[in-house]
């Protein structure tokens, strides 16, 4: 490593979500409504039950999450250009 370290803030962030258990009770309710097929069909009724609070619960969680962000980010590196460059010893395609 250099002496010189180049310590600066961040200027873009990158933003994950907190881990959840919605997903794994969502896909739990909805194996228990397809194996409805092969089994009683109150497993169905409390899978779909299971299922669709799951999904409520992931739903409200992502709003939440999505309403902590910040809206702007600071933005200190280049724009990239629309078009790609070209050589000017190659003629345009």
């Amino acid at each position: 490593m250099s002496p010189e370290r180049d310590d600066r803030e961040p200027t873009e962030l990158i933003y994950l979500p907190e881990p959840s258990w919605a997903p794994l009770l969502l896909a739990g309710g909805l194996a228990a409504v397809a194996a409805t097929c092969f089994i009683w069909w109150p497993y169905g009724v409390i899978g779909a039950i299971v299922a669709l609070f799951a999904l409520w619960a992931w739903i409200r969680e992502s709003r939440q999450t999505f309403g902590r962000l910040p809206r702007r980010q600071r933005l200190t590196s280049a724009v990239l250009p629309a078009l790609p460059l070209q050589r000017p010893d190659r003629p345009p395609r």
